[in-house]
């Protein structure tokens, strides 16, 4: 862990003097919006008999509970929650609906409480759940390496300059009173100085938080969704994860229709339930409008990231491209 790489090391550079990025998750505040879960659902998903924290309704009471074999690790606000909902539509996933916060702030409660918030399943089916939390937890690698160093990890990234303005929306509706985003994002407004300790704009230096994890997994482990993508070829970006998984195609185009009021793809309504799925209402809020100066700034300050990210990862993501467009 004490190995500087190249991210941690350009961070730095190319700020102001004493301002300090350190690639340790200490200096990360951790943002109590980050999930809705609480321990008593999580202690009811645990519970004898409990069908594993809300997975889909056709979870059967026979089968074994099983550690997860693959991971949604992140990000926060890039698309984990739609994501998570169409990989369970296929039938040979079961996946937690409550976020198990495990590997960054439940460790302390060992393997066993952790493989009983899972939902059981039958020889064949994987075990999934999504903690997006885990992307920027610098002990997560180490942790879930150790459970099972051949685990599947999936990351929903998104352009990070709307990503930051969706995290700090999420925020603003629960807590009005906080200050504007224009006010949150620098150190410094004169000389436009970003706040990169600010975990709104922290996360999404995803090329920082990636060389932790390539320190314990190969690239081949990891499958890296487009959360635009996820909204314009929801069926595209599914055949990927299926086969990522192993899984035989069967999330295909059938499975979603778009929603024109909320913006965005949902799931048709499955055989046994009555209505859609449709994300709910804490999903696809309005953003404030931002000062387009500040958002120039942040598309400089995030563009070496971006790209350092397209080289580790080998594709480009095109968060330039889009951005020129408008």
């Amino acid at each position: 862990g004490s190995r500087e790489g190249a991210a941690g090391a350009w961070l730095r550079t190319p700020l102001a003097p004493g301002e300090v990025i350190a690639a340790q998750s200490g200096a990360f505040e951790r943002d109590p919006q980050e999930s809705s879960t609480t321990d008593e659902e999580l202690s009811r998903a645990g519970s004898p008999g409990s069908r594993g924290g809300g997975s889909s309704s056709t979870t059967p009471d026979y089968g074994e509970k099983r550690l997860p074999q693959a991971l949604i690790i992140g990000v926060k606000k890039g698309g984990t929650r739609a994501l998570l909902e169409a990989i369970r539509a296929h039938p040979d996933v079961r996946a937690v609906g409550t976020e198990p916060h495990f590997f960054d702030r439940n460790y302390e409660k060992g393997l066993e409480w952790y493989r009983n918030v899972m939902p059981k399943t039958l020889d064949g089916q994987i075990t999934m759940e999504k903690t997006p939390s885990y992307f920027v937890t610098n002990e997560a690698p180490r942790r879930i390496h150790s459970m099972a160093k051949d685990t599947k990890l999936i990351v929903v990234v998104r352009n990070p300059v709307t990503r930051a303005i969706s995290d700090y929306t999420q925020t603003l509706s629960k807590k009005p009173e906080i200050p504007t985003f224009e006010v949150l994002a620098f150190k410094n407004r004169t000389l436009g100085l970003i706040d990169a300790s600010w975990s709104a704009i922290r996360i999404g230096i995803y090329a920082l938080h990636l060389e932790n994890w390539l320190q314990y997994f190969p690239l081949s482990q990891i499958l890296f969704v487009s959360g635009e993508r996820l909204i314009t070829d929801p069926a595209g970006e599914m055949a990927k994860v299926q086969d990522f998984l192993g899984l035989k195609r069967i999330v295909t185009e059938k499975h979603f229709y778009f929603n024109k009021t909320k913006g965005f793809p949902c799931l048709k309504k499955p055989e046994d339930s009555s209505a859609p799925r449709c994300l709910g209402k804490s999903k696809g809020r309005t953003h404030p409008k931002i000062d387009p100066d500040v958002i120039h700034r942040l598309r400089k300050f995030y563009k070496p990231f971006n790209v350092m990210f397209y080289q580790m990862t080998g594709q480009d993501f095109q968060w330039e491209q889009e951005e020129s467009d408008k």
